[in-house]
């Protein structure tokens, strides 16, 4: 699988939120069939710029999550596509029974963006630090996943979910991020990119983590260890084929997320390699099974050691335990 080219040094920086609502425009541009609904955080997550241009086809239930499921649900199922937009806390936090039923159960094409997830929520607190989602939406069935990495994977991913015409969940941050892939840079579901070639160590990461992997990967080829680093912005369905030759290759695989340990990417990886053999360590790293605190962004990453240095620690940490 060929390496993916990437901006080196990236100055631009953006916000994946961003992303979502400029595709979402787009995406109302060539289909009037789109709705577009909030849980009166329009703004927050960019569904505000939609609601400008197609204000007939956008709703606002108010803080009303479960209600914002049931509605859209509603909406998809007369023909229509919906895309609901909330912070992660509250939607699939507060109405994942609603997405169950209502809208994976009847399998109908509604897209949930959950904006403001993981610590990078910052001030907000343990409250709004989603960091259980994805293991929330990863078991529902005909759920797809993806956790874009910066502001063009996500503007991609939106459109790929919409393509779908399934349900699907799309998962963004409200800091700003480095923009490191291109307008051309290829995303499919179910596939992954490879950013960085290595022979030591494969780390895989998704989301904020991606950049923050790289640059890790940088700061250990001073040391001697040659890093890997993967784009698995694809969790449902996630790259099996790409999992096995990292497996194949490594004898060490480090997993970076901004979730819980349990249940997010990390996990989905593992279930992946239970079901061949192969003589790799996995490393899964992110939140070890606690909430966390408030704080700036760049503080609580390196507090929880998600930033570039604390992925770094822990990548050099198993190729010197396990280094064959």
């Amino acid at each position: 699988m060929p390496l993916i080219p990437i901006v080196e040094n990236p100055e631009e920086k953006k916000a994946t939120r961003d992303g979502f609502g400029k595709a979402l425009v787009e995406i109302g541009e060539k289909d009037p069939n789109v709705w577009a609904l909030s849980a009166d955080v329009s703004e927050s997550t960019r569904t505000h710029w939609f609601a400008e241009k197609f204000p007939s086809r956008f709703i606002q239930t108010g803080i009303a999550e479960q209600n914002l499921a049931g509605v859209a649900a509603g909406i998809a199922s007369c023909g229509k596509q919906a895309f609901i937009s909330a912070f992660g806390a509250f939607s699939p936090g507060r109405n994942w029974d609603q997405i169950r039923v209502s809208i994976c159960y009847n399998d109908v094409p509604v897209v949930i963006h959950a904006s403001h997830t993981g610590i990078t929520v910052g001030p907000d607190g343990a409250t709004h630090q989603v960091l259980e989602d994805i293991a929330l939406m990863r078991t529902l069935p005909n759920m797809n996943i993806i956790v874009p990495s910066d502001f063009f994977q996500t503007k991609k991913a939106t459109h790929i979910l919409y393509e779908q015409k399934k349900p699907g969940y799309l998962r963004t941050s409200r800091e700003k991020f480095p923009v490191f892939t291109k307008e051309d840079t290829p995303m499919e579901l179910g596939k992954s990119n490879l950013l960085r070639e290595g022979t030591d160590v494969a780390i895989l990461a998704c989301g904020p983590q991606v950049w923050q992997s790289l640059v890790a990967a940088k700061e250990l080829e001073k040391e001697g260890i040659s890093a890997s680093v993967v784009d698995f912005y694809s969790i449902k369905p996630i790259d099996s084929a790409r999992i096995e030759k990292v497996a194949k290759k490594f004898g060490i695989i480090v997993t970076a997320e901004d979730h819980q340990v349990h249940g997010g990417m990390g996990s989905a990886v593992a279930e992946v390699l239970s079901s061949f053999k192969h003589d790799s360590v996995l490393r899964i790293h992110g939140i070890y099974d606690r909430f966390c605190e408030s704080g700036e962004a760049p503080e609580l990453m390196k507090k929880y050691a998600l930033d570039a240095g604390g992925i770094a620690n822990v990548a050099r940490e198993e190729v010197k335990k396990n280094k064959r």
